[in-house]
């Protein structure tokens, strides 16, 4: 069994349909981890920047 994502009401769960409002579910897996990730400062950055508009930083 693997973790599926509704992308309508925003859920998680391991049906193929959704609970909660009845969507077809997919599946949401997460990328490899990698120690020489090319893309780490960027994602860095803008969580830094969502979470100065949020006031948390």
């Amino acid at each position: 069994m693997r973790i599926r994502y509704c992308p309508s009401c925003k859920r998680y769960t391991l049906k193929e349909n959704c609970p909660s409002c009845g969507g077809k579910t997919i599946l949401r897996v997460p990328p490899k981890f990698s120690p020489e990730d090319k893309y780490a400062k960027y994602r860095r950055e803008v969580r830094r920047k969502l979470l100065k508009e949020v006031g948390l930083l």
